[in-house]
């Protein structure tokens, strides 16, 4: 019954970009895609915080060339501005077409989508002062981009390229045409855009940084949970180990017992007597079952192959169950109503066999005069429900349906029931929920997908 399960890849926390002399940028979250591997959830993820930062980029870009140009009377070339900002427009609908059909986004391509960043910004500086420009501080949150959604190599080559081109603005770039005005109005003018740049790096890393954080957890919370599933596979493992060695252990003595039971009923003295062979009836019931347990628990270690399931109905798979629960349970009273519908062909199989009669079995230990046992068809999905009328489950026992060792019993190995269940469940697709009733008694429910155990590919009915 074991479900394989590997480790978490470590997520890399999603942070994102800025362009330009203005660019304002934010972080925004994407959620984990559970069904894909972590470093390709995490790339794409990242690619697309990229595309969402870029976005905002190109806002605060307009903006801030628009505060400059007509609020400051700072003279710029607004076409070739234009022309760089449409390229990133463009660059950010490609980037949305490649992550709607690519499936996987790597470690590359994250560069050079970074790389391409810091060439616009490059280009928008070039435009707008060169080195002299106060905004270049903003190099430094595309270094500390590459440092969180990079790899180490990636990150040094986009550190590189930010010094070349940070050095190539020292000596190439065009002047911005300042209003006349005096050194120290110039010198205020570079204070207060050094202080914008700042303001800016400052508020956008707590953004990231933050997003970091929150993304962390998260993955923290999926590793716990990942350990959590982990552990209980081990406990189904060491479960099935004991039992398969037990059952091969019963199984000589559990024959031995059938032959003198069956001797004994033939002994004219013993058969003479009501009350003595009703007494060997009942015993013979009872190793019968034994035998069946065996037999299921040797089945699903994948041996006896010669007792294999056999295909059935559902109606009659469910008819059977119940007629042999009830036969070795005669104290317990047990209620089946069966409002699946159109009957359907099914493969039997001993493992949910044996899943119902523990949910059966503990149903009839806090409620043997009154046992529900109701079949229900939800589309393509069988619904089995157990209700009783007893005490109910306590609240903290609702919270841990399905864990190993709960129980209310107190006794070592119990609290083992519904957690083989869950897992026999689990491995055919379905899932188990419990709740209390409103009066008295509770509800365990069993739902199943019709697909992996009907015979063929047709549910319909």
């Amino acid at each position: 019954m074991l479900e394989r399960t590997s480790d978490l890849h470590e997520e890399n926390a999603a942070t994102g970009t800025a362009v330009m002399p203005s660019a304002v940028s934010a972080a925004a979250g994407m959620p984990y895609d559970l069904a894909a591997p972590a470093d390709i959830a995490t790339n794409r993820k990242n690619m697309a915080l990229l595309v969402q930062l870029r976005w905002i980029a190109v806002i605060g870009q307009i903006v801030t060339i628009g505060f400059v140009q007509f609020w400051m009377g700072v003279a710029l070339p607004l076409l070739p501005l234009a022309a760089v900002i449409s390229g990133l427009v463009a660059l950010n609908v490609v980037s949305l077409l490649w992550l709607r059909y690519r499936a996987d986004i790597n470690n590359r391509e994250l560069l050079v989508a970074l790389a391409l960043d810091v060439a616009a910004l490059t280009a928008l500086l070039y435009l707008s002062g060169g080195a002299t420009n106060p905004f270049t501080s903003l190099y430094l949150l595309q270094v500390t981009l590459g440092a969180v959604l990079l790899d180490a190599p990636s990150t040094w080559s986009l550190v590189a390229l930010v010094c070349m081109n940070f050095a190539w603005l020292t000596s190439y770039y065009r002047p911005l045409e300042l209003p006349q005005q005096g050194f120290a109005d110039a010198f205020n003018l570079y204070i207060a855009g050094t202080f914008i740049g700042l303001v800016l790096d400052a508020v956008l890393l707590v953004v990231f940084m933050t997003r970091i954080n929150r993304n962390l957890r998260d993955r923290d919370l999926r590793l716990a949970a990942l350990r959590q599933h982990a552990a209980e596979q081990d406990h189904i493992v060491r479960i099935g180990l004991l039992a398969s060695g037990a059952a091969h252990e019963l199984g000589t003595p559990l024959a031995s017992l059938s032959v003198i039971l069956g001797d004994w009923r033939r002994m004219p003295t013993l058969a003479s007597d009501p009350e003595l062979s009703q007494d060997l009836g009942e015993m013979e019931i009872s190793v019968q079952r034994c035998k069946s347990i065996v037999t299921g628990i040797l089945l699903s270690a994948g041996e006896a192959r010669g007792e294999g399931s056999s295909p059935t109905t559902v109606a009659a798979f469910l008819a059977a169950l119940v007629e042999e629960w009830r036969a070795t349970r005669p104290s317990a009273t047990l209620y089946f109503r069966n409002a699946f519908g159109t009957d359907l062909a099914i493969v039997s199989d001993i493992a949910l066999k044996q899943a119902i009669f523990n949910v059966l079995d503990n149903a009839a230990e806090v409620s043997r005069d009154w046992i529900e046992l109701m079949a229900e068809r939800n589309a393509d999905r069988l619904l089995l429900s157990v209700t009783d009328r007893g005490p109910g489950f306590s609240r903290e026992m609702l919270a841990h349906i399905g864990k190993p060792y709960q129980s209310t019993k107190g006794s070592p190995g119990s609290g083992l029931g519904l957690f083989l269940v869950v897992n026999v469940v689990r491995k055919l697709g379905g899932v188990v929920t419990a709740r209390n009733r409103p009066d008295i008694g509770a509800v365990v429910r069993l739902e199943l997908p019709l697909s992996t155990l009907a015979i063929g590919d047709h549910l319909d009915g």
